[in-house]
């Protein structure tokens, strides 16, 4: 995938050169799951998956989009008539991030758009807010500028909170327009402020893996929405603003006024530890000591398994076959409810010549801004991460932009360390 191939593309959908191409990555959540409904912390870093939206301005007002994972044609729409609930599918994801801008007072008018990705879709890796926000920049890059990438993120988040009807949280928008190569993104959902900390598990010998369960599990919405009312719930009966104002050292006073309501405690229990658990991470990876976080990512699963209920019995076998062989640390990501994705850093290991892993150009974890300006770098070979020795990426092709993942079969983020061992590739 690259931008060159969107441009070729777009010529032979649209009938006509593009004015540039934008991009913008997919994210796993390190840790962080559950934090963003009570106003939390999340710990998320960029994948070098990327959507590519390459675009050219329209003078007639139409918005045109194509979608090379999408069968059919172009779907063609009326800029000024857009509006929440007309756009379904795919569509209304781009769709959404013009209606956005408009609705914001930006100059934004029609375009012709053309979709590439490889970002695995309804995957727990945010697809969706991939495609916002390389809409939002090609959008900016034709038309504005408008706002930075934080304030795009926002907008883009807005297009799928009130265009396309999903409640997410802050995370995926601002995490595919602000993530940067060699980082995780410590972000405060509540303030939308955030830092960047170091994150190279190569240089402490490590290496990072996204796997396929192959089991996909439906996520109803409302096993979200009660958990959400239930964490909403417990913060009026504690006199919070939401769970993140309540400090883990008063976790156990906490939990003791709520003894009379105990489908309230275990949702108390798990938001305020994950953002204790996202706080001691961020230290220890600032600190250079990423093998010390595992245990405090093992935490997390047993937390979500047990207290949030959102795990799987799929997800429990790979987070404990992976700790059994060496793991120093398994969780899932995502919303749970299902055992798409897995991911573990282990000990740095040698190729099956034993010679040791290749190790990766560092491809772009934004995109690149301005309109006839190519996003350059590509798909990493070998599908790897940053500077990692090993990052993939195992799935089963999808032929559509799926739903936001909240609402899908979702992914889990097993991190496992093992000693060296040459047989393994």
């Amino acid at each position: 995938m690259s931008a060159r191939r969107a441009a070729e593309a777009f010529r032979a959908v649209h009938g006509a050169p593009c004015e540039g191409v934008w991009a913008a990555p997919g994210r796993v959540n390190l840790i962080g799951e559950y934090t963003d409904v009570s106003d939390g912390f999340v710990l998320p870093f960029a994948l070098p998956h990327l959507t590519w939206v390459a675009a050219r301005r329209r003078r007639d007002g139409l918005l045109r989009l194509h979608s090379a994972a999408v069968g059919g044609g172009v779907v063609e729409l009326r800029a000024d008539r857009l509006a929440p609930g007309t756009v379904g599918g795919w569509a209304a994801y781009p769709a959404g991030v013009l209606w956005a801008l408009r609705a914001a007072g930006h100059p934004a008018r029609g375009a012709d758009l053309h979709v590439e990705s490889d970002v695995p879709a309804g995957a727990g890796l945010s697809s969706s807010a991939a495609l916002e926000v390389a809409t939002a920049l090609a959008l900016d890059g034709l038309y504005g500028p408008f706002t930075d990438p934080p304030g795009l993120a926002r907008l883009a988040r807005h297009a799928e909170n009130a265009f396309v009807g999903v409640p997410c949280g802050a995370m995926d928008q601002t995490a595919a327009a602000c993530c940067v190569a060699g980082h995780a993104l410590h972000l405060d959902t509540r303030h939308l402020t955030w830092r960047q900390i170091p994150f190279d598990p190569t240089a402490h010998g490590l290496r990072l893996l996204v796997v396929d369960t192959r089991v996909a599990h439906a996520l109803g919405d409302g096993e979200y929405a009660r958990r959400r009312a239930g964490c909403e719930a417990a913060a009026r009966a504690l006199g919070v603003r939401a769970l993140r104002d309540v400090p883990y050292a008063h976790l156990p006073a906490a939990l003791d006024a709520l003894r009379d309501d105990p489908g309230l405690r275990p949702l108390v229990r798990h938001v305020v530890g994950e953002n204790h658990r996202v706080g001691a991470v961020a230290a220890l990876l600032e600190a250079g000591d990423p093998r010390a976080a595992g245990p405090l990512l093992t935490a997390g699963h047993a937390s979500l398994r047990d207290d949030f209920g959102v795990s799987c019995p799929e997800l429990d076998l790979v987070v404990a076959a992976a700790c059994g062989a060496g793991a120093v640390g398994a969780r899932m990501t995502g919303a749970g409810f299902g055992a798409r994705r897995s991911c573990w850093p282990r000990r740095r290991t040698t190729g099956r010549s034993g010679g040791p892993s290749p190790t990766p150009s560092r491809p772009p974890a934004t995109a690149r801004r301005g309109s006839s300006r190519w996003c350059r770098g590509g798909r990493p070979t070998g599908g790897l991460m940053f500077d990692m020795p090993s990052f993939r990426v195992v799935h089963r092709p999808n032929t559509e932009h799926k739903a936001h993942d909240k609402h899908r079969g979702q992914a889990v983020l097993p991190i496992a360390f093992r000693r060296r061992n040459p047989a393994v590739p």
